[in-house]
């Protein structure tokens, strides 16, 4: 994967942190260039460079460009679990803004799946819950959505939290005719 020592890597992780540490202080095409730019450091196949450089054609609002990196990235097989859960994440999301909803449930389903293999713990599973709880929204699924939020939310509450997850699931509860 990588023609770099694990300390030059991690220079160049720790550069990426830093880049995005100022994205907001920057416009969207400067953002892309900075990624751009640390990226080209890399080979250019290499997964983590598209993945950072998608996530910056995603911040900027270029979702159509970011979708291949995503996908480059994530057919890689490369990517840590923290980076595949954020890219399917981010993907699902990109795929949603362009309007290619099921696509989206799909992908973030699938995420969520991986989710539950790798147990309690597993990085981002709120997140995927919370981006296809959206999704859900887009497709016009606001109950089941709104379910799914609310189970979401229910274990990070002070009280409540059996109460909350059980109201949360019987609001798409089938009843017997």
């Amino acid at each position: 994967m990588s023609t770099l020592t694990s300390d030059a890597f991690a220079d160049w992780h720790a550069r990426i942190a830093a880049a995005w540490k100022i994205a907001d202080t920057l416009t969207p095409q400067e953002l892309v260039r900075t990624i751009d730019t640390l990226c080209s450091e890399r080979p250019a196949d290499d997964p983590y460079a598209q993945f950072e450089r998608a996530c910056a054609r995603d911040t900027a609002g270029i979702e159509g460009e970011a979708e291949p990196l995503y996908r480059a990235a994530l057919g890689s097989g490369a990517l840590d679990p923290y980076r595949r859960a954020r890219a399917s994440i981010q993907l699902g999301s990109t795929l949603k803004h362009l309007g290619r909803l099921d696509e989206s449930e799909q992908l973030l389903l699938a995420q969520l799946e991986r989710c539950r293999a790798e147990g309690p713990g597993a990085a981002l599973h709120d997140e995927v819950r919370a981006v296809l709880a959206f999704t859900w929204i887009a497709q016009g699924r606001t109950l089941e959505a709104a379910a799914l939020a609310l189970e979401t939310l229910a274990p990070h509450l002070t009280r409540y939290n059996r109460s909350m997850a059980a109201n949360a699931r019987a609001l798409t509860a089938r009843t017997p005719a």
